[in-house]
C-alpha cells in the first residue's frame, strides 16, 4: 500500500527513469542490427526487462554492466527460433512490436503475457501484418494473446491506420524491414514517432511526408544510444508542481519529442509556467531540462487532435483538473479503454471515491474544477498510471489517500515513491 498526503509545495531538482518507449525500441533494433550496441539510460522497469528476456530467448546476447546494456546484434535474420513461449509480461509494446519483427522470420514463435495483456486487442496489428502475408493466429480468431507467428515472406503494403497508434504503426514498419518493396503507413493524427527516428538512426531507409512514413528493406548497423528521461514519468511530477502554487521543480534530461510533449502544451494552457532549457539531441531525440512553477490553474478542453501526444498523461491531468478553476473536458480519448485497464471508467471510479466531481463520457470525461478532494482508499486495478495518478491526488487531498496495489508502479517507475518523497514539502 502507498499512502500520500497533502503537501504545501513541490520543490527540488530530479531525474526520472529512462523513456519506456525508447528503451523497448533500443533493445529491439540493437538486436536486429549488425554489431554491438551500447545503451545508456535504459529503463530497468518490468516492461522493458520483458523485452530483454524475449530477445535473449531469441538468441541475442544482452549484458547488463553497471547500468549500461550491451547488445550483440545479429542482423535482421540472425534471430533463432525460441525453444519456449516468449513472455511479454504486462507490456503491449513488447508483444505488438515484436510481432512485426517475428512476422518476417523463418521460424515459429508464440508470445503470451499476463492476465491484463491477454485481454488487450491484438487484431489491430494482426490485420495489417496479414495483408503483408504474415501468418498470425491467437485466441478468439487472432484477436487476443497468446499470439502464434509463423514467419513468412512478406510484401510491402500501403496501410491507413484506423486509429492513430504508435504500436500498430511500429509493428508494420518493423515488418517492412523484411518485406519485398516499400511499406507505407499513414495516420490521421501523428502518433509518437520514436520508431521512425530510431530506425533512421540505425541506418534504415525511411522517408516521411506529413503523416505518411515509408520504410524500405534495409541493413541496420549497431549504434550507441543514450535514452532520455521518460516524459510520461516526468508528467506526474510536472502536474503536481503545476497544480500547487508556490512550487518550483526542475526535471533534468527529459525527452521532449514533439509527438510526446502534449503535456507541456496542456499544462501551459491551464496557466502553469513551464520552460525547457539546456536542449540537446541524442539518437534522433530532443532532450531538455523542464522547469515548472506552480500557480492556480484553469480548466481546459483536451480534444482528439492532441490526444496521441499525451495519451498516457490523461490520468494525472484528470486529477489536477479537479483543483483547477472551471471545467476540464477530455474527448477523443477512446484509446484509453484498451490500456492496462479501461482508464476512462477506472479513473472516473477512483476519483469519485475521494469526492471529485467527474462525469464519464463515451470517449473521455468531464471534471468539475474546484472539487473538494477527500481522503480515502483507492485501487490501482493493476494499472501503473492509475496508481501514480492517485498518488498525486493524495498530495492535493484534505486527508491521506491510500493506494492499494501500488506494486504495479514498478512496471514503469521503480523508484517513484522515493523520488516523490524527495520533492514534497509539508
Amino acid at each position: 500500500m502507498l499512502i500520500t498526503s497533502k503537501v504545501s509545495k513541490i520543490q527540488g531538482k530530479i531525474k526520472v527513469p529512462g523513456d519506456k518507449s525508447i528503451s523497448h525500441r533500443a533493445i529491439m533494433l540493437a538486436s536486429i542490427s549488425e554489431g554491438k550496441s551500447v545503451i545508456d539510460g535504459f529503463l530497468f522497469g518490468e516492461d522493458c526487462l520483458s523485452t530483454v528476456s524475449c530477445f535473449r530467448k531469441l538468441g541475442i546476447s544482452i549484458n547488463i554492466n553497471e547500468g549500461q546494456i550491451e547488445v550483440e546484434g545479429k542482423g535482421l535474420y540472425g534471430l533463432s527460433e525460441p525453444e519456449d513461449i516468449l513472455d511479454a509480461g504486462n507490456s503491449g509494446t513488447t508483444m505488438r512490436l515484436m510481432t512485426g519483427i517475428l512476422a518476417g522470420q523463418s521460424f515459429l514463435s508464440i508470445i503470451t503475457g499476463d492476465d491484463s495483456l491477454r485481454k488487450r486487442p491484438m487484431e489491430r496489428i494482426a490485420l495489417p501484418l496479414r495483408k503483408m502475408g504474415a501468418s498470425i493466429n491467437g485466441r478468439k480468431g487472432g484477436k487476443l494473446a497468446p499470439v502464434v507467428i509463423e514467419g513468412k515472406n512478406l510484401e510491402g503494403i500501403e496501410y491507413i491506420l484506423p486509429v492513430s497508434s504508435a504500436q500498430i504503426k511500429s509493428a508494420v514498419l518493423l515488418a517492412g524491414l523484411y518485406a519485398d518493396g516499400e511499406t507505407t503507413v499513414e495516420e490521421d493524427v501523428q502518433s509518437r514517432d520514436h520508431t521512425e527516428k530510431m530506425l533512421e538512426f540505425f541506418g534504415a531507409k525511411i522517408t516521411k511526408d506529413n503523416n505518411r512514413v515509408t520504410v524500405s528493406p534495409s541493413v541496420l548497423k549497431a549504434q550507441n544510444i543514450t535514452v532520455p528521461g521518460d516524459i510520461s514519468s516526468a508528467a506526474f511530477f510536472m502536474a503536481a508542481a503545476a497544480a500547487i502554487p508556490g512550487s518550483y521543480l526542475i526535471i533534468e534530461g527529459v525527452g521532449i519529442n514533439q509527438t510526446r510533449s502534449g503535456i507541456i502544451d496542456v499544462l501551459t494552457e491551464m496557466g502553469a509556467k513551464i520552460q525547457v532549457e539546456n536542449i540537446k539531441h541524442s539518437g534522433g531525440e530532443e532532450i531538455g531540462d523542464i522547469h515548472i512553477e506552480g500557480v492556480n490553474l484553469k480548466g481546459v478542453n483536451i480534444s482528439k487532435a492532441i490526444i496521441p501526444r499525451l495519451i498516457d498523461e490523461i490520468p494525472v491531468l484528470a486529477v489536477i483538473a479537479a483543483k483547477a478553476e472551471g471545467i476540464t473536458r477530455i474527448t477523443g480519448a477512446e484509446e484509453l479503454k484498451v490500456k492496462e485497464t479501461n482508464r476512462i471508467s477506472t479513473m472516473v471510479s477512483e476519483m469519485k471515491k475521494v469526492g471529485i466531481e467527474v462525469n464519464e463520457l463515451p470517449d473521455g470525461m468531464e471534471i468539475i474544477g474546484g472539487s473538494k478532494i477527500n481522503g480515502g482508499t483507492v485501487e490501482s486495478h493493476g494499472d501503473h498510471r492509475v496508481a501514480m495518478a492517485m498518488a498525486i491526488c493524495g498530495l492535493l487531498a484534505d486527508e491521506p489517500i491510500k493506494i492499494l496495489g501500488n506494486e504495479c508502479i514498478d512496471i514503469s517507475f521503480p523508484d517513484f515513491e522515493n523520488i516523490l518523497k524527495s520533492v514534497c514539502s509539508y
